[in-house]
């Protein structure tokens, strides 16, 4: 690109920019120095075509021209333990200290659709996350916290759907007109066959719902976003930064054919769609595969799907820190890792971000821990200065080539998807790949080969094999009480007892008599939880009519 279009560029992105809303702030150095908002090429650089500037196709250096000078990303503490009332709790304490968003935590018999008093729901109940078995335990949840302004993001694939039905229900019970909720919804069914292995049915109903809930929302929440398309698992599973940038995108891919399948308008439904990504330990990979994400993102969008809406070719992703980066030895190292993990993220341009506890390695994080975990997103936040400047990597020798190298890497990948399918989409070779264990492979070979080199000592963790000696004590952790689950269990049958048996066997009765049939299944499913049947009712009854999946043993 020659300096003539560089600075036609500029003064596209200035005209965005002078329109846009800013932060209060003086935008100067801690020294004082006034820095410019943003910073391209003085002259002719031939790279600038994939760079380009914030805001403006192709987005590789974020998808506003004001970068954090417009917004700041949003603090969205993953949280949720115990029962609905002790996790409603740890969620005001969050909002109390500056969280501005808040994110869903379920515990395992929720995840895989099993209500509390289920047998194979015994010693998990509040464990990993919060119990959610009726509409009544969401509106506990969400008690004093008005959903009609603060966004909620619930991390759940499996039984996404009833979870929010019960979100939409609790909501209605708050008084909240539905149209003005906002938040998202994992609901990615893809990453669960290729990771994280929490399904309850076979691809093809769940991929049904998942459909469905694409409809109802782009029709009546408009603001809500019902997919967000999970790489996080992915790596947590043992890919490298290339695997996960690639699996993702091809998932987010499927799910653009589904709705393309289900004749929605590309530019209506695309901006439901949003990304949910790790944060390594390697700086400036990181950094790297999220600008690779964006500029990925809206080439496909546009040039493959044919959306022609800015907001529709937009990549929006959520970012955690790496939970399998954190270590049991010298766990107060973990807040170093953590920061730093963070800092990429947010010079990767993330638009909300989680911050891993210290102690999470070893248990549910304690108040204490979550605290500080929440103060490390608002020190970047409010003393780093790096909000200033839109992308300031960008133009780096070495980030601009670690994002070309990674883009690479990862339409290699699309090229492998597709061609293991039947027909050139991405839908059948993802299935394909699922069917074939071959996503699981690709993760595993990865997983071995950086532990070969961890114990070879090519990889080295500071307190696992390298600079051990250390000053610990023991740490104070979280446990949650059995009682819970005694509790959850004396609730659950008392409101079982006390609703209208009988509407309550019609809704189920008809959500099913939808399930048979071709129709959007959400008001039916709304209305068999707004007549109180529980969420392992609602998926038994579902697993009814289209059975359960089991993975094919492989070897």
């Amino acid at each position: 690109m020659n300096a003539e279009e560089i600075e036609a560029g500029r003064a596209r992105w200035q005209a965005r920019f002078d329109r846009a809303a800013k932060r209060e702030s003086e935008f100067r150095t801690l020294s004082g120095m006034e820095v410019e908002p943003v910073y391209g090429p003085p002259g002719d650089d031939p790279r600038f075509e994939r760079i380009g500037w914030p805001g403006e196709y192709p987005f590789t250096r974020g998808l506003h021209a004001t970068g954090y000078r417009g917004k700041t990303w949003t603090i969205r503490q993953f949280a949720g333990f115990g029962n609905a009332r002790q996790t409603n709790e740890r969620y005001k304490m969050i909002l109390g200290a500056g969280g501005g968003g808040l994110s869903v935590a379920f515990d395992m018999p929720t995840l895989m659709g099993r209500d509390s008093d289920d047998p194979r729901s015994l010693g998990e109940v509040g464990h990993c996350g919060v119990a959610i078995d009726s509409a009544q335990d969401m509106e506990l949840l969400f008690d004093g916290i008005p959903l009609g302004d603060i966004t909620t993001s619930m991390t759940i694939s499996g039984p996404a759907v009833p979870i929010f039905c019960m979100y939409v229900v609790a909501a209605e019970r708050q008084g909240v007109p539905v149209g003005r909720l906002n938040g998202t919804l994992q609901t990615d069914i893809f990453k669960e066959y290729i990771a994280q292995k929490e399904w309850l049915f076979a691809p093809e109903p769940h991929l049904r719902l998942i459909g469905d809930l694409m409809e109802f929302c782009a029709a009546e929440i408009p603001a809500y976003k019902p997919l967000s398309v999970s790489g996080y698992h992915i790596r947590e599973a043992g890919s490298t930064a290339a695997q996960e940038l690639a699996f993702t995108l091809a998932d987010g891919f499927g799910y653009v054919e589904l709705g393309l399948s289900r004749g929605l308008d590309i530019d209506v439904f695309a901006p439901g769609l949003s990304f949910f990504f790790d944060a390594h330990i390697d700086f400036f990979e990181e950094i790297a595969k999220f600008r690779a994400a964006r500029r990925i993102w809206a080439r496909w969008l546009r040039d493959v799907y044919g959306a022609k809406t800015d907001k529709a070719q937009w990549l929006r992703f959520h970012t955690q820190t790496a939970g399998v980066s954190l270590t049991a030895q010298q766990p107060y190292n973990n807040v170093v890792r953590t920061a730093v993990e963070a800092l990429a993220a947010v010079l990767g341009g993330t638009n909300s971000l989680h911050t891993n506890a210290l102690d999470e390695v070893l248990a549910l994080p304690t108040q204490k821990a979550a605290e500080i975990a929440l103060r490390t997103q608002q020190v970047i936040m409010e003393e780093t200065e790096v909000v200033n400047v839109a992308d300031p990597l960008g133009g780096s020798w070495y980030v601009e080539a670690l994002t070309d190298r990674i883009e690479a890497e990862a339409e290699a990948i699309f090229a492998k998807i597709r061609d293991m399918g039947s027909d050139g989409s991405m839908t059948s070779g993802i299935l394909r790949g699922i069917e074939d264990g071959w996503f699981m492979s690709e993760i595993a070979e990865a997983a071995f080969d950086y532990q070969r080199k961890l114990e070879k000592g090519e990889k080295r963790i500071v307190g696992v094999n390298c600079h051990t000696a250390s000053a610990e004590e023991p740490l104070e952790i979280l446990r949650v009480s059995h009682e819970v689950e005694r509790e959850q269990n004396r609730v659950l049958a008392a409101r079982r007892a006390a609703r209208d048996q009988g509407a309550a066997d019609a809704a189920l009765a008809a959500m099913v008599r939808a399930a048979e049939g071709e129709g959007n299944m959400i008001p039916a499913m709304l209305d068999a939880v707004r007549a109180e049947a529980t969420l392992g009712e609602i998926c038994d009854a579902l697993r009814g009519v289209w059975g359960v999946y089991t993975e094919p043993a492989r070897f």
